[in-house]
């Protein structure tokens, strides 16, 4: 659009305004001075740009003016250099994801102020692990709700709703990036949802008292529960705490949709859908907008026509979302970048351990490390509720469910990822393999003392037990309480003891990683003895505690984010 039909200069779009440097091959914002001293777009006014005679913050050093071209290869450019990694921003919000490019300057910082300003935290109430870390697993807990906020949105949701956990989906990163899980968790499964301790409006203190057996939507909004309710209702279910959440509504899908240009869907039948407005002939299509909230809310004309049927759509649409802000088409255009980070920051509300550009930033450098091939979408195994001859909710599938919830605790991938390894990593993993070849000692010549190091009170003595009548390990001993917690249950031996412990790794199901050659304590009876410490991956009495090996139901329906799917 040209300036004629931009209006008032304090109405431009600061998108608009970003220019290619030939210089530092970089995008700037400039800035008109009207414009500059305007409020960016926004609900909120922006910092002013600084007047002439005030000491501006510092910039980064610029190059010095380039020599005049040779004869013959004037209106030349150096080619654009690559854009700084560090210069992408990734938001993720409701299970969608955007980037922004920003140039430094002045221009770019007030930017950054503005976005600052436009994102909503609440508190966490100690509900999380205080934030994620970048050398660990990362586990983000997204929601949508079903809050009737902003113009256009008077037809959707429950009227008067506070806002419930309409939408849930616990995100797991694996640790070295690799692979991801986002796990869909039905809004009508029945849970228990605990004791919350909430911090109010007014930053008084008060405790939310717990639900047993009702809706899982019933963790947020119900009685004032805020999200970090959610966030413990999360926790208690699946045994994963998570590090962050990030809220949105309906608004989320509507705006981030139109600012990355629509979204590429697929539809296998017509659909004709009076309740989500969806209106659509079979085929692919581009939705952004209401079309695209239309897209995600129907139900009755897919599937089954419940709530697992609306998952599975809205599984498809997020896959196809991130393939859309995964594109060149969309990477490459600033333009785009900067409306997705208005749009990102708007529709976020997040957690005061997340509430800043600086920290979101951090966050989208660790995910946009991942695959999009290597991002399972699956939803917790559930049955009908047998105690309801109308079924209307559903319950968890015991084993299924377990499974999962362990896969994700001990970072496993739903997908076979290839590594690439180092030759000392290939040595190194070599050497932990050869400690269970070898020969076995006899269950009755094993001697083990049992110690609990972080597992539930009372482990050591119940696996003791075990082992003494089930395994025949009957030269074992409780030792008690270990000096220190274990996240993983370790056997510590002696080298002349490397048959009694493939032995007892056989018994126990230990990997060659919990196994630690070192030195042999004495028994109660004075004789060499090894020690097996309980971390706290530990299970139950003679459960297997070999994670590694653990694999996802056969019956469990998954899809990953690089494959296109058609909604049936």
């Amino acid at each position: 659009m040209d300036a004629q039909g931009r209006g008032r200069a304090g109405d431009i779009d600061p998108a608009d305004q970003w220019v290619l440097n030939p210089d530092t091959g970089e995008y700037e914002l400039r800035l008109s001075p009207s414009a500059a001293q305007s409020p960016v777009p926004g609900p909120r006014r922006a910092a002013r740009a600084p007047a002439p005679d005030r000491e501006v913050p510092p910039q980064r050093r610029r190059r010095s003016a380039p020599e005049e071209p040779p004869p013959g290869r004037a209106g030349r450019r150096r080619p654009a250099k690559k854009k700084s990694r560090g210069k992408r921003v990734l938001l993720w919000t409701g299970g969608t994801m955007a980037f922004v490019v920003l140039a430094g300057g002045t221009a770019g910082y007030l930017y950054l102020q503005h976005l600052n300003g436009n994102i909503q935290s609440v508190a966490d109430d100690g509900a999380s692990t205080g934030g994620f870390q970048k050398d660990k697993a990362i586990n983000i807990l997204l929601i949508g709700t079903d809050k009737r906020t902003g113009s256009g949105n008077e037809g959707y949701g429950d009227t008067g709703s506070a806002g419930h956990a309409d939408t849930t989906i616990l995100l797991h990163v694996s640790k070295d990036r690799s692979n991801a899980t986002a796990l869909s968790i039905p809004r009508d499964l029945i849970v228990d949802v605990p004791d919350c301790p909430t911090t109010q409006e007014d930053g008084t203190k008060k405790v939310i008292p717990g639900s047993s057996g009702v809706r899982f939507n019933t963790s947020l909004g119900q009685s004032g529960r805020t999200p970090s309710c959610t966030m413990r209702t999360v926790t208690e279910l699946t045994g994963v705490t998570p590090d962050n959440f990030m809220v949105a509504d309906f608004n989320a899908v509507k705006t981030l949709t139109s600012a990355v240009g629509g979204v590429e869907v697929c539809l296998a039948k017509d659909i004709d859908d009076p309740d989500s407005h969806l209106k659509l002939p079979a085929g692919e299509h581009t939705v952004e907008g209401e079309q695209a909230l239309a897209f995600v809310r129907t139900r009755h004309s897919v599937g089954f026509g419940g709530d697992l049927s609306r998952i599975e759509i809205q599984q498809q649409f997020l896959s196809a979302l991130m393939r859309k802000l995964k594109s060149n088409d969309t990477l490459t255009s600033p333009s785009k970048m900067l409306k997705l980070a208005e749009a990102g920051t708007e529709a976020l509300t997040v957690d005061s351990k997340l509430d800043s550009i600086g920290k979101l930033k951090d966050l989208g450098l660790e995910l946009g490390k991942l695959n999009t091939k290597n991002l399972t979408f699956t939803t917790v195994p559930v049955i009908d509720n047998p105690a309801e001859k109308v079924k209307a909710t559903v319950v968890l599938k015991e084993g299924p469910a377990q499974q999962v919830f362990d896969m994700m605790q001990n970072d496993v991938s739903f997908t076979e990822v290839k590594k690439k390894e180092s030759e000392k990593e290939k040595k190194e993993a070599a050497a932990v393999a050869a400690r269970l070849k070898g020969e076995q000692s006899e269950p009755s010549e094993v001697r083990v003392r049992v110690m609990n190091g972080g597992a539930p009170a009372g482990s050591a003595q119940q696996e003791l037990s075990y082992l003494q009548t089930d395994a025949g390990v009957t030269k074992s001993e409780n030792a008690g309480n270990a000096p220190a917690e274990l996240a993983k249950t370790t056997l510590e031996y002696a080298p002349d003891q490397a048959d009694q412990a493939r032995a007892l790794a056989e018994i126990l199901g230990l990997s060659g990683a919990a196994m630690k050659p070192g030195e042999s304590v004495t028994n109660s009876q004075g004789l060499p003895t090894m020690t097996l410490t309980l971390g706290k991956d530990f299970k139950g009495a003679g459960v297997k505690l070999d994670a590694s090996s653990a694999k996802a139901p056969e019956d469990l329906q998954k899809s990953t984010a690089d494959k296109v799917e058609c909604a049936k």
